[in-house]
């Protein structure tokens, strides 16, 4: 079985940082495609806000380029999101989202989500 599980969100005032982590837990024998963070702010649809391959490829929505990013620690099987300069619209939960290969399927997998709130 695989599980992710995020952590590292809360409330910072606007202009302040936050990092947030994701593990993936299960076999050994698994294989994390691709990695990504998504957010979902009230009333809204799950947007994509970054992700990363196994190789280190990255892309970002415009929204986010040049103030967040997105890593990955192969070996800890883990993602990170640093986000700096958090605007109010930033505010939403965010999810880890992995395609990982086990017994030659791949499957998506999402984190439980963690909130990022930005207010003053």
């Amino acid at each position: 079985q695989v599980q992710l599980v995020e952590s590292g969100g809360g409330l910072v005032q606007p202009g302040g940082s936050l990092r947030l982590s994701c593990v993936v837990h299960g076999s050994i024998f698994i294989e994390i495609v691709h990695m990504g963070w998504y957010r979902q702010a009230p009333g809204k649809q799950r947007e994509l806000v970054a992700t990363i391959t196994a190789s280190n490829s990255t892309y970002y929505q415009d929204y986010v380029k040049g103030r967040f990013t997105v890593s990955r620690d192969n070996a800890k099987n883990a993602a990170y999101l640093q986000m700096n300069s958090l605007k109010p619209e930033d505010t939403a939960v965010y999810y880890c989202h992995a395609n990982i290969t086990l017994a030659l399927r791949t499957l998506a997998y999402w984190g439980q989500g963690t909130q990022v709130t930005v207010s003053s």
